[in-house]
């Protein structure tokens, strides 16, 4: 637990290196820059002014600038002015380097010239190796994205081509079986076998087509998968930070800022998977009577920490009396929580969202209102398509990749409701509207309504007898991270890494849970659960499937397996708590 919290990446081939760029007229304080930087394993280039700089950014791209406000001639911030007034280096970022403390005024006017981040002379390794790290991150990711994105562009231009190609081959053959029909009746027999001939045709290319949509499914489900595994030890290290009390500011911001964009990230692969899952009609919905109120207090919770982080002002409205939907609570969730995120993203810090919900006849209302950048007319009708964001002139509105109002979308009319956005256009906010069937009052149920939903508490704040916990991945991250995580909330844990070191430990250690990874090498999960049932002291253990799939094969599979629960990566210790609670007390194994 004494480690430094930035590791240099292990060996990185030449390939991997990208070039950072160290601006100080001072030699030593270069080489303390180096000195600080070399185990992240880059290419460090020196510039002793900023003319220097500006000449060698000529010559190659820079993941990062690390540059001194104060040098002669060209000092630091115009130097920064230079940079990125040219379109190749306006989005290169540049942490400055002072070794006095900057006035407000100064540091607005270098965050103004681009300056992402600024520290301080003496430095500290620790936090300037961060800052550094994550922004060679964030450059390589990027990279990454630009060649995915050309190799897209060079997949679509070979099926845009393969296309014209069918369409060409198609009609040639039309126009051929059209002249045999001309040439005389004799001909109908070899016109009809031609016929034949197409539609085996047409049949082929829909299977292959049909092929073409499950291979985009299991890519999907992949996805998800890929992500999901690696998100999973970055939540568990967030949770071990929160968990140790630290005087660092900003320590704590950065702990902040990883569990705030780890959770965004959890958003987008479900949202993508759930238009996905809806396209296909794969989708259903667990109909329940829902009191309006109930609907709104839970998609409040969920996103009231984007309020409070941009200090944005919420006014909620709810009936007095109640008012009844027939719906799925987890969707409708989803689908007032997706618009106030979205209000919430649209609008600038301070801002206010009022939302309001009402019977309106034989429906149910709810408006959401902001007081953010708006919609142009000319975008209005396409709002709820997907992949759409909302563009103010030249100016790109807050990033995401326009999925979350179609999900609204799709899954309002699973509802048989509708939706609609209004706006006087930009910078007069916008207002969106969700109307629902009311519940008909004849039939529905003369109970009271329910009541809103408390807070939930995390799962640091459970206090629960210790259990004997067996944790088993072959990720290494995630296998360490959890294992602490079960340490620090006072379990005894053992650790492994493949499944054949998971079934030694679990006949000598006989834990009470078993947190089973399923992708493991030599023996993979379920057969260790097969295995670990199989035994008389494996008979009540609680076997939990930790895993990035979380279809409903994959939890038919894990439950056939001997698995009790099947718990969906990056874990959810809330989820983790409970499953725990449920435990005797006096639980134990022979």
């Amino acid at each position: 637990m004494g480690e430094s919290l930035v590791r240099a990446p292990a060996t990185a081939g030449e390939s991997d290196k990208v070039n950072v760029l160290l601006v100080d007229d001072q030699p030593a304080q270069l080489t303390c820059y180096e000195s600080i930087l070399q185990d992240l394993g880059h290419n460090l280039v020196r510039a002793a002014s900023g003319r220097e700089a500006l000449e060698k950014l000529m010559l190659q791209d820079y993941a990062v600038i690390l540059l001194d406000v104060s040098m002669p001639g060209i000092d630091g911030f115009e130097t920064a002015s230079l940079i990125h007034e040219h379109p190749r280096f306006e989005r290169t970022p540049i942490i400055f380097v002072s070794g006095v403390n900057l006035s407000e005024l100064d540091r607005l006017r270098g965050y103004k010239l681009g300056a992402v981040d600024y520290v301080h002379i003496p430095l500290v390794p620790e936090i300037l190796r961060g800052k550094v790290a994550v922004l060679v991150e964030l450059y390589c990711k990027r990279r990454e994205l630009q060649s995915l994105n050309r190799a897209l562009e060079r997949a679509n231009a070979d099926l845009a081509e393969a296309n014209a190609a069918l369409e060409a081959e198609k009609t040639r053959e039309l126009e051929e079986l059209n002249r045999d029909l001309k040439r005389a009746n004799t001909g109908l027999e070899a016109a009809n076998s031609a016929l034949q001939a197409e539609i085996a045709e047409r049949a082929r290319i829909e299977r292959q087509l049909k092929v073409a949509d499950r291979h985009k499914d299991e890519f999907l489900a992949m996805l998800a998968h890929e992500l999901r595994n690696p998100l999973a030890p970055i939540r568990n290290a967030v949770e071990i930070m929160r968990r140790k009390v630290t005087a660092d500011p900003q320590l704590t911001w950065a702990r902040e800022v990883i569990e705030r964009q780890t959770g965004s990230l959890m958003r987008l692969v479900d949202d993508l998977l759930d238009v996905s899952r809806i396209t296909r009609g794969k989708i259903n919905l667990s109909r329940e009577s829902l009191e309006l109120g109930t609907i709104v207090a839970r998609a409040v919770e969920t996103a009231q920490p984007l309020f409070e982080e941009k200090r944005q002002q919420l006014e909620v409205e709810v009936p007095a009396s109640p008012v009844r939907v027939q719906g799925d609570l987890t969707r409708l969730t989803q689908v007032l929580g997706n618009i106030l995120a979205n209000a919430a993203k649209y609008t600038g810090a301070g801002g206010r969202i009022e939302l309001s919900a009402r019977s309106a006849g034989r429906s149910a209302e709810i408006r959401v209102r902001d007081s953010g950048i708006g919609i142009p007319a000319d975008q209005m009708p396409k709002i709820f398509d997907l992949f759409t964001q909302v563009q103010r002139g030249n100016e790109q509105a807050p990033g995401g990749l326009g999925i979350g109002l179609a999900l609204v979308r799709r899954l309002v009319e699973l509802h048989g409701g509708t939706v609609a956005a209004h706006s006087e256009g930009p910078g007069l906010g916008s207002e969106f509207i969700v109307r629902l069937p009311c519940e008909d009052s004849a039939r529905a149920p003369a109970e009271r309504a329910e009541p809103p939903p408390s807070p939930r508490k995390s799962a640091a704040g459970h206090t629960h007898p210790s259990r004997r916990v067996l944790v088993v991945d072959d990720n290494r991250d995630a296998l360490e991270s959890l294992a602490a995580l079960m340490e620090l909330a006072g379990h005894a844990v053992r650790a492994a890494s493949d499944g054949e070191i998971a079934l030694a430990l679990a006949a000598s250690f006989r834990p009470q849970v078993v947190l089973l990874d399923l992708g493991l090498p030599k023996l993979d999960g379920y057969e260790v659960a097969r295995r670990i049932r199989a035994e008389s002291w494996g008979k009540t253990m609680m076997l939990v499937a930790l895993t990035g799939w979380g279809q409903a094969e994959d939890r038919r599979r894990t439950h056939d397996s001997g698995f009790d629960s099947h718990l969906v990566k990056p874990l959810d210790l809330e989820a983790l708590s409970e499953l725990l609670a449920r435990l005797p007390a006096d639980l134990t194994h022979s």
